[in-house]
């Protein structure tokens, strides 16, 4: 199985910098065969800005260095090392502190997809349906699992911002790992910032990955409607869809 991928950033209707930085790589990277990665900034001035992408780098660089054979494992340790340099920067540089960054990473061998998430910044697969294969580590969805609030509420909640884990916050950071192992040709995946899950709810999302076209024009598809819809926040996408190899 074989991937192929589209990737986009929109700074959105009402926000001055775009902090949404996104890395796609199909051919190998150290030992990994691919790497995908979706990063969503936080912080004033331009330290949001400089944390998506430093984090990006940071882990770009780590894959390309590891030869370690666990997915799991180089992806883990290259995130650790993002956070820490991170957190680096921000003790150095008042124009930096406090800054942080969502982080969404995919990675495809064969049939199966590996995948790691700090944040709100979502993977999606659309497989007889589109579900969410990430959680999002924020206040509203830790309220929607105790049951103080009902999901369909969710996405306009006044709170929906306030995340509850980031890359460069804490000294050691939880990330969450997800295996996928039953992928099919034909498969969708979206990773996408909360520019787009918070202007478009999941009914149109399927509609629009699941609709005709080339990924591309998917991908402009979902940028649109999101500013159509306010355009509240940066926005960023990206679609890979799984091919069978070629002969």
């Amino acid at each position: 199985m074989r991937v192929t991928s589209y990737s986009i950033t929109d700074i959105g209707k009402q926000r001055q910098l775009n902090q949404d930085y996104v890395f796609t790589s199909q051919v190998p990277m150290g030992t990994l065969p691919n790497l995908f990665i979706v990063a969503d900034g936080m912080g004033g001035h331009k330290a949001g800005e400089y944390a998506s992408k430093c984090a990006v780098e940071t882990i770009v660089d780590d894959v390309n260095l590891s030869t370690e054979k666990s997915v799991i494992k180089v992806l883990s340790g290259a995130i650790r090392h993002a956070n820490e340099r991170i957190r680096q920067v921000s003790s150095q540089d008042d124009n930096y502190q406090g800054m942080g960054t969502t982080l969404v990473v995919a990675a495809f061998d064969g049939k199966e997809m590996y995948v790691a998430n700090v944040g709100d910044s979502r993977l999606y697969l659309l497989h007889d349906g589109l579900r969410q294969v990430t959680t999002d580590h924020s206040l509203v969805e830790e309220m929607v699992r105790i049951g103080e609030l009902e999901r369909e509420k969710a996405r306009n909640h006044p709170d929906k911002n306030i995340i509850t884990r980031a890359i460069g916050v804490v000294e050691v950071v939880d990330v969450d790992f997800f295996e996928l192992d039953d992928l099919k040709e034909g498969d969708i995946i979206l990773m996408c910032s909360d520019g787009l899950s918070n202007m478009l709810d999941d009914n149109e999302l399927e509609r629009i990955v699941g609709g005709a076209g080339t990924l591309e024009e998917k991908a402009k598809r979902l940028i649109a409607a999101a500013n159509l819809n306010g355009g509240r926040d940066n926005i960023a996408v990206i679609l890979i869809e799984l091919l069978l190899d070629e002969e």
